[in-house]
Formats: C-alpha cells, structure tokens, sequence
C-alpha cells in the first residue's frame, strides 16, 4: 500500500518545512533589525520582533500538521476531527503559497509548494478510500451473510458487527 509511506513522507515534508519556515523568519527579523529598515515609516523594532513571533507561530502550525500526519502514519488511520481539519487548512495554506511565490520566489518554490500540497491531498485522500481501513481478515463489506457461523443473531438474518469506535485524531 501507498498510504503509510505518503504519510512518513508528509510527516517529514512538514517538519523540515517547519524548521525552515522559522528559521527563515528568524534570520528575516535579525537582518531587520540590524539594518533598522522601515517599511512606509513602521518601527524597525516591531518589524523585526513580528518577523520572529510570526516565524514561530508558523513553524508551530506545520509542526503540529506534522504531528498529526505522524499519528496517520503510525495508527494507519485516516485523520478525523481536527486533525483532519488542520490537514485541510494545511493544503489550503500550501495552495496560497503556491500561488504567492510564483512572482515572488519564482518557479522552483511554486513547483515544492505543489508537491506539498499534492502529497497533503493524496494523504487525505488515500484514507478516503471505502473500506480502506477495515482488518484484512474482515470479510467485504458487500459480501453476503455467512450461514451457519456462530456470528450470526441465529434467525438467519446478516451476522452482527460489533459496533468501532471513531477515531479521535
């Protein structure tokens, strides 16, 4: 299967990106402030140090996507909840940066924000797939009912399912 290997791959993509989001960000506001550049007359100071907040507050959000890709990949669950919705928010993000950095950055940055992004989607979407994360030794989910087994209600109507618990990641 492809599922957990995206979701190593994701894992990874994110941590790195993460890093270097913040670091990028952090070297950002030093440069500021040692240059006390303004920008349309702002405080080089509050440049500098909104540089470095949002650097961390950025690093900590692919982070935590990260975290949650890591759990997809170590439960082999599909993400529920709010992870899915920062999977989500996290494709979305890496959309609009596609989108910002191909005049900003040039192509080589849009075409890794894509593959970024294809590998969130890809993620979200492989654990999509109906019956994708069922045990194999469970019978298809459209297969008839078994006669004759001790699973059934004994009135020969379908076996029954002990009911699963959803997932809280």
């Amino acid at each position: 299967m492809v599922r957990r290997p995206v979701a190593w791959t994701v894992t990874v993509v994110l941590f790195v990106e993460a890093l270097g989001v913040a670091a990028l960000n952090w070297f950002l506001g030093i440069v500021v402030d040692n240059q006390d550049m303004s920008l349309a007359g702002l405080d080089p100071d509050v440049m500098s140090t909104s540089s470095k907040i949002g650097g961390i507050v950025f690093g900590l959000y692919f982070a935590l996507c990260a975290l949650v890709a890591l759990l997809v990949a170590v439960r082999d669950r599909s993400p529920v909840g709010f992870g899915r919705i920062l999977l989500i928010s996290a494709a979305v993000v890496h959309g609009l940066l596609a989108a910002f950095v191909w005049g900003l950055a040039g192509w080589q940055a849009f075409v890794f924000m894509v593959l970024v992004l294809g590998l969130i989607v890809l993620l979200l979407m492989t654990y999509d797939i109906p019956g994708a994360s069922a045990p194999a030794d469970a019978p298809p989910a459209d297969a008839p009912p078994s006669s004759g087994t001790s699973q059934g209600r004994g009135d020969g109507g379908s076996p029954v399912t002990p009911p699963t618990a959803p997932s809280t990641l």
